[in-house]
């Protein structure tokens, strides 16, 4: 069945967050990046961090490192402009260290709805992806850089990132070591990280293949330039195979919050691919 752009389009208005609407109005609709960025900044607050339940799993409105390190997850896989979004925030994650370069949650994030995972979770965020995220938009400050590098120097090592058996989770050793510039034996730490992307997307079951296109999203990414292109191909069809009736896809746990989210990220890919 070819995919339907029309019915992926009424499931995001229909279901999606204002965000999702006009992201997927700037992305596919020539609808204005500036009424995306307003949006967003609806998320922002007067501290420049972020918070009011971008990431849906998190409903706290105060500023918090898991907010903001879903919307710099946003704009890597969409490759939209950040503009002036984030003017502000690295001082924000600054502000928000611990001693060791973990970042310090709200307390209120617990007092809000929230997914039962960040009970755990969420109590001391590394700064890992958000750095790597924030070097990779030439945003981050040499302060954050030093302690981040040392809690990564102190907590991640070639092992660890070898033995990472959920594909999701792979995105802290990409977002930091794919993001940096200044490592230690940075290229082996590259290598790693790609070869473990590639063996979580062998071993994956087909639920999580949509996955690998939010590290790939497009044909010019270094991950996809990297991984076999049997597994792009693989993803792309399973995904291109599977759009419901009512023209939305599953994330791989079927939380409904994310369906607007894995449509939007799904039709992007199958579009930057040449599949529609």
């Amino acid at each position: 069945m070819a995919v339907n752009r029309q019915k992926a389009r009424d499931f995001v208005y229909s279901s999606g967050a204002l965000w999702e609407r006009t992201l997927f109005g700037w992305l596919f609709e020539d609808r204005p990046l500036a009424q995306w960025h307003q949006a967003l900044l609806a998320h922002k607050n007067p501290d420049n961090g972020w918070g009011h339940a971008l990431e849906h799993d998190v409903r706290t409105p105060d500023s918090n490192p898991i907010v903001l390190e879903f919307l710099l997850t946003v704009l890597r896989v969409t490759g939209a402009p950040a503009g002036n979004l984030l003017d502000g925030t690295p001082g924000w994650v600054e502000a928000n260290r611990r001693p060791d370069g973990t970042l310090q949650p709200p307390p209120s994030l617990f007092d809000y709805p929230h997914g039962p995972w960040w009970d755990e979770l969420g109590l001391a965020p590394p700064a890992d992806s958000i750095v790597g995220n924030l070097t990779r938009l030439k945003l981050s400050t040499p302060s954050l850089d030093e302690t981040t590098r040392q809690w990564v120097q102190a907590n991640v090592t070639l092992d660890t990132i070898r033995a990472n058996e959920w594909l999701f989770m792979a995105y802290h050793a990409a977002d930091y070591f794919l993001g940096v510039n200044d490592f230690p034996d940075l290229d082996r730490y590259r290598a790693a990280t790609i070869q473990n992307i590639a063996d979580c997307a062998t071993r994956m079951p087909e639920r999580q293949y949509y996955a690998l296109l939010q590290f790939a999203p497009s044909p010019d990414t270094v991950l996809a330039r990297a991984l076999p292109p049997s597994l792009i191909e693989r993803s792309l069809d399973y995904v291109a195979a599977t759009q419901r009736d009512d023209g939305g896809w599953n994330d791989e746990h079927n939380l409904p919050q994310w369906f607007a989210w894995v449509t939007i990220t799904n039709l992007l890919a199958l579009r930057n691919y040449g599949r529609i």
